[in-house]
């Protein structure tokens, strides 16, 4: 199949599930926000350098190294200004790269060093969100995430909740899987479920199908953050035919959305290369699979790049991209009629006038 046209590409109705509001920021805006806020450790304070100082360190091929390069976003991010004007820039470069819905998500408790409050920094994240997204077509939500490595989840979960009717709506856990399952902040998924509450949770992306087991089995997790690992319990037999285990049979079975970011399961490791991303195999299984950019900054791409790379590793084309799209949209963390609305009135009428 012959390259898609990039504009082609860009302007097709997209949906993105998994971004990280601090692996998405402009490199001249962390640049301007370290000047502004006394930030002193940036690596470089050349834009252009800088872009590559991120997406150098980021593909590493090791998750932990990886996490590494948030140091610094994470660092310029520490005042509610701040806050506001990474989320607005956000939900503007969303726009532009022909999102239609988004969720994006971020740590609150990373960002109260300086003194906000989770609540401070909520609300300056979500006025972000609102003012940038005003005009744009752009419908975008929130989810809260709270960190593996930390002790604090239930009071984030809390927070979550607080602000379910303003934008936010589902939680997450992130960081280091190795040594972090998902059991040890039970309680907070626990909370959310007497709550009805979505949520999601990262499993499956540096650790194995043990790590999906408890997300799902023991937490309730109704997304799982990438999953990709889940291909570690698909066997293929000797005349090539795949064999499902359990645990991928039931992920397969009851329709539990995978969080896939495919150049990001690239740089931590997960696969080796685009072209060996399971993305197709598990397409062919049957599993609701998601395209997403996971952090744009840290790994140099957006949901219009995520595509043009399927197009060019797997011949995938508008009519994949459009199945992609409805995929995510069907697994968003908003009511039923708003997934609808946004599918029938948006979603398929962009793809068919780009396919006419």
């Amino acid at each position: 199949m012959d390259p898609m046209n990039p504009e082609t590409i860009r302007s097709a109705p997209k949906v993105v599930l998994h971004d990280h509001l601090d692996g998405g920021l402009r490199p001249l805006t962390v640049i301007e926000l370290a000047d502004e806020t006394g930030y002193e450790a940036l690596p470089s304070t050349d834009e252009v350098q800088l872009a590559t100082w991120f997406h150098r360190g980021a593909d590493r091929r090791d998750l932990g190294l990886y996490l590494e390069t948030f140091e610094h976003t994470v660092g310029v991010m520490q005042t509610a200004a701040a806050c506001h004007r990474v989320a607005l820039e956000c939900a503007v470069d969303l726009a532009a790269d022909g999102c239609v819905y988004a969720e994006v998500r971020f740590a609150p408790a990373l960002l109260t060093a300086g003194g906000l409050s989770l609540d401070e920094v909520v609300e300056a994240v979500l006025a972000g969100f609102a003012d940038g997204a005003a005009g744009t077509g752009l419908t975008i939500r929130t989810l809260i995430t709270a960190m593996r490595t930390s002790t604090d989840s239930m009071a984030v979960a809390e927070t979550a909740i607080r602000y379910r009717d303003r934008g936010v709506v589902g939680f997450d856990i992130a960081g280091r899987e190795a040594g972090y399952p998902p059991t040890l902040h039970l309680d907070a998924f626990q909370y959310l479920q007497r709550e009805n509450f979505h949520f999601t949770i990262h499993a499956g992306e540096a650790f194995g199908p043990a790590s999906i087991w408890e997300a799902i089995q023991f937490c309730g997790a109704e997304r799982l953050g990438h999953g990709v690992r889940i291909v570690d319990d698909i066997q293929i037999s000797e005349d090539g035919t795949p064999l499902l285990g359990r645990l991928a049979s039931i992920v397969r079975d009851r329709r539990i959305p995978l969080e896939l970011c495919p150049t990001s399961n690239v740089h931590t490791g997960a696969v080796d290369d685009i072209a060996a991303h399971p993305i197709g195999l598990l397409r062919s299984l049957g599993f609701r699979i998601t395209l997403n950019t996971d952090n744009r900054l840290m790994s140099d791409v957006s949901m219009s790049s995520e595509m043009a790379e399927l197009n060019r590793a797997f011949g995938w084309g508008l009519e994949d991209f459009r199945w992609l799209t409805i995929n995510a949209m069907k697994s968003a963390f908003l009511p039923f009629d708003e997934r609808l609305m946004l599918i029938e009135n948006t979603i398929k009428p962009g793809y068919a006038a780009l396919s006419s």
